[in-house]
């Protein structure tokens, strides 16, 4: 009998029994060649290796390449490396590692003795070391002693007589012990609190490993602290950790145990500064979330969670937070918040202090509102209450976090295993389907009585009263009672009852099925609906079912594939699953999650089929045209523009705020340690970035006061006086530095000024005194002959500046300026713009720009480039170049948006000066040209309009 008859006789009768031997003729190679049977493989493959039948090499090697072909990881195929010993090295190699494993020995042994000899270090390790936590007492060390003394002081007890029990007296023989114990020990010491411990250590005479060593022993002391919920004490250790070596995690840790304290601007504090080291850090930003929402900046803490969830999108801490936080954004209208009190923070100024009155940084009053909480409220979203320091795990989509297709926008969920259940409990039942005609059903009962009380108190399905559902609103062609059913499933979906929404949807299928509604449409994404159910109750069979379904009445549509693919991944039919992801991307390259599944699912294959994964793949479909979205990247909107711009100035202004704060709280630092010039270069620096600062101008005037600058003082408080004319210290500060230039009227009258506002500054009254004095000696020392003039200083009203600049324009215009249409370098090039710009000849700025390089006009502008100069170019072009030369426009246009800042120019330029680029690149689109197409100029205009 041939192997194949063997072979065949085999399969066709009862199943192989593994636990019996190996019959002799199945030793072979054709029968070897022909099982696929990987199990009974392997036990061949024992067989052969053992050598009880005969030692055959060749047949054991093919026995293995054939169990490799049908399953590469198979066990049998393991085999045991033998432990490299010195024989089986060279010499030279085992030498090496032997002199390495010394080398290693002897480094250890050398520190580990320097770090035991220094008795700095030992000092600094042994510092400050409290009691044990949750005690308040503290037995000195001459109390304990030695369990060997104890041991030893008293001799074994002898037994006695029971007899004798009867006769012992115990109230006397305990008066007798008591009346012979001599109490010499001193007495606990009992501790009211706990001794503070000091957050700085002076590790300066350390090295650097000591300084890396001690500072995570004081990290994980602090970090044992707050696993006790002793979070005083943590925030003192991790201070000590910071102040040996910074680093991110401490900062981190110490914002969390400032949170859990409640003191919200040192966790704020603590959070800016990891974001300084490293800018993106999810545990920083997710705490300054926190404090945000406490804070009551809802708007900052949404832009920061949203940034946590681009970079990690399960962050379940974040989604829950951000949850709350656009809840409460929503919750808080303008009309419902009540109105704030102001509060009024005065200023006591000392005379003798003057690092006091230096650094005061102006305390603008601000409303506080009652619904904000400002410290020492809970939060119920806050990471921090799980007491897991906010460390956000990873975890699989809980339910409700997505809504099923056509109705809710969330259709990417991520990778989780579903449970393949049953599906018997989301059968409809006969009496279910009898009610379909009604729009009525059993198990939706519930949820149909709640709907009919909602369409009269305006309360939808799932108890969620902010929202208000229409549940009979049309939906494509099904009847109002299929509708009502659709409405109330999506509305479940919604609120997280799976199962009831999924009856929901089992009821409208069946209706549609029952009255022969012939809308391919609306069945499609009811059955879609259905399997985005099954797939969150982890019943994934049913869900791919459905799926195919929806893909016969409407193929390639983007959810139900979607949907499958997530099922077919759940169960590990990873081949399936990527195919139907690729099809999806084949139809919106745009959906990430299906990006991200590609890349793991590669990732498994490969490990599964090895190199030839990709042979071993079912058919990818091709989607035909028709059905492809986003086919070509289409230019944005104006919408899309706009917000971006939008969202580029929040973000400036964010940015800018920060940088702001960050430069004030140095210079009063620098004010404080009477370090004024470089107190004045951050104040320079804060106005760069806010030049309306009013509180600025008078801390600035300060340190031109101290350094005896005061004709840069005075001007200073000239500018916070416009800025704020009552300002009382912009007033003082200028009577000082009036005084400094020996102008003692102004100086009277300025010290004047600031009694009428405050009587009860004595600085002022002594000051006013002072310069009374000096007053009348200047003027009883003047020259009678040459009487002294006065030259009265008045303010010049906004009107008054207004008619100076219009009637300095107008002269500019009256005179004929001449413009160099040849310039050489950027200050030649600015000032015959300049002079075009004075006289609004936009013919002189087109002779400018025809004469000059197209390359060399961002190097040009580089220096003066803002809105006015964009705009005048912008009309110059239009009105006299274009006619002139259409491809030299086209060729500046093609380089302006290259010059520095320009981004940032066009972002704040004015809405109407936008109308004079949409003018040009209309009239640039009208003309035919051999050196650009219409194409090209509408891909310009993007990148300015």
């Amino acid at each position: 009998m041939s192997a194949d008859a063997v072979f065949s006789l085999q399969n066709q009768s009862t199943a192989i029994d593994y636990s019996g031997k190996i019959p002799v003729e199945h030793l072979d190679y054709d029968y070897i060649e022909k099982c696929k049977d990987v199990k009974y493989l392997e036990k061949i493959l024992r067989v052969l290796r053992s050598g009880d039948e005969g030692i055959f090499p060749h047949l054991i090697n093919f026995c293995e390449s054939h169990l490799e072909k049908l399953n590469p990881r198979s066990r049998a195929l393991r085999k045991e490396n033998p432990v490299a010993t010195a024989a089986s090295l060279s010499k030279d190699e085992w030498s090496q590692i032997v002199n390495d494993l010394k080398t290693w020995q002897e480094e250890t042994k050398r520190t580990e003795t320097s770090l035991t000899q220094q008795s700095m270090f030992d000092d600094l390790v042994k510092e400050n070391t409290p009691p044990i936590r949750g005690s308040n007492c503290s037995v000195p060390l001459s109390q304990t002693s030695d369990p060997k003394e104890k041991r030893n002081s008293s001799k074994r007890t002898l037994p006695r007589d029971y007899r004798e029990w009867d006769k012992f007296d115990v109230e006397k023989e305990c008066d007798r012990i008591d009346g012979n114990v001599v109490k010499n020990d001193p007495p606990v010491i009992i501790n009211t609190r706990n001794p503070k411990i000091k957050t700085k250590v002076d590790a300066s005479m350390l090295t650097q490993p000591e300084k890396l060593l001690l500072a995570n022993r004081e990290k994980d002391k602090g970090n044992e602290a707050f696993r006790a919920n002793d979070y005083e004490e943590a925030v003192a250790y991790y201070s000590r950790s910071l102040s040996i070596i910074p680093t991110v995690a401490a900062y981190n840790n110490r914002a969390q145990a400032e949170i859990k304290l409640n003191h919200w601007h040192n966790a704020m504090r603590d959070c800016q500064r990891v974001l300084e080291l490293e800018p993106e850090n999810i545990k920083a930003l997710l705490r300054r979330a926190t404090v945000y929402n406490h804070m009551g900046s809802f708007q900052m803490a949404a832009e920061d969670l949203r940034m946590v969830l681009r970079k990690e999108p399960h962050n379940a801490a974040a989604t829950q937070l951000l949850f709350e936080t656009e809840k409460k954004m929503k919750e808080g209208q303008p009309g419902q918040q009540s109105k704030g009190k102001r509060i009024i923070i005065q200023e006591v100024e000392e005379e003798d202090d003057s690092s006091n009155d230096a650094a005061e940084a102006e305390k603008t009053a601000c409303p506080v509102e009652p619904s904000q909480p400002v410290g020492g409220e809970e939060c119920s979203a806050s990471p921090a209450e799980r007491g897991d320091m906010g460390n956000a795990q990873k975890k699989p989509h809980s339910r409700g976090d997505g809504g099923p297709h056509g109705e809710f926008n969330n259709a990417h969920h991520g990778h989780w295993r579903g449970k393949g259940g049953s599906a018997d409990k989301y059968k409809v039942s006969q009496e279910s389907k009898e009610k379909v005609a009604n729009g009525t059903g059993k198990r939706g009962s519930t949820a149909s009585a709640q709907a009919d009380q909602s369409s009269s108190k305006g309360t939808p399905v799932g108890g969620n009263a902010s929202e208000n559902v229409n549940l009979d609103a049309p939906c494509g062609a099904l009847p109002p009672h299929l509708a009502r059913l659709k409405n109330e499933g999506n509305l479940l979906f919604k609120n997280g009852q799976f199962a009831d929404a999924l009856e929901k949807y089992s009821l409208a299928i069946q209706g549609c099925t029952d009255s022969g509604i012939d809308s391919p449409e609306d069945l499609c994404i009811l059955y879609s609906n259905r399997a985005a159910c099954y797939l969150k109750d982890g019943n994934s069979q049913d869900c791919i079912q459905d799926c195919i379904k929806a893909l016969e009445l409407q193929p390639f549509s983007l959810k139900p594939l979607l949907r499958r693919a997530m099922a077919y991944e759940s169960l590990e039919r990873y081949r399936q699953a990527y195919v139907d992801y690729k099809t999806v991307l084949q139809i919106d390259n745009s959906v990430q999650a299906a990006h991200d599944s590609v890349n793991r699912i590669t990732r498994l294959l490969i490990e599964q089929d090895g190199p030839e994964w990709r042979e071993k793949l079912p058919d990818i479909p091709r989607v035909p045209l028709s059905a492809q979205q986003h086919r070509r990247e289409e230019p944005p909107s104006a919408e899309v523009l706009q917000a971006r711009a939008e969202k580029a100035a929040r973000d400036a202004e964010r940015k800018a705020e920060a940088q702001f704060t960050a430069l004030k709280q140095e210079g009063n630092d620098f004010v404080k340690k009477g370090q004024y010039q470089d107190a004045l270069g951050k104040y320079t620096e804060c106005l760069k970035l806010k030049p309306e600062e009013c509180a600025i101008y008078t801390n600035r005037a300060l340190c031109y006061l101290k350094q005896e600058r005061f004709t840069e003082a005075k001007q200073d408080c000239d500018a916070a006086l416009k800025l704020e004319p009552s300002n009382k210290k912009a007033f003082y500060r200028r009577a000082l530095a009036n005084k400094g230039l020996k102008d003692y009227l102004a100086c009277s009258s300025d010290l004047q000024e600031v009694l009428q506002q405050d009587p009860n500054v004595q600085e002022a009254e002594k000051e006013l005194e002072e310069v009374t004095v000096l007053l009348r000696q200047s003027l009883a020392n003047a020259s009678p002959a040459k009487p002294r003039r006065t030259v009265p200083i008045t303010e010049v009203d906004s009107d008054e500046e207004t008619t100076a600049v219009t009637n300095t324009e107008s002269s500019c215009r009256g005179k004929d300026i001449g413009v160099n249409l040849k310039p050489t370098d950027a200050y030649e090039f600015g000032q015959a713009l300049n002079a075009a710009r004075c006289s609004r000849n936009t013919a002189a700025c087109a002779d400018l720009l025809a004469s000059t390089s197209p390359e060399m006009l961002p190097q040009f502008l580089s220096t003066q480039l803002d809105g006015h100069t964009i705009s005048f170019i912008m009309q110059a072009l239009d009105s006299h170049l274009l006619e002139r030369d259409p491809n030299l426009v086209y060729q500046h246009l093609n380089h302006l948006h290259t010059t520095n800042r320009f981004s940032v120019v066009l972002m704040l330029l004015e809405k109407d000066k936008h109308r004079h680029m949409t003018q040009l690149f209309e009239h640039l689109s009208a003309v035919e040209s051999t050196e650009f197409t219409k194409n090209d100029v509408q891909n310009l205009a993007n990148k300015y309009i």
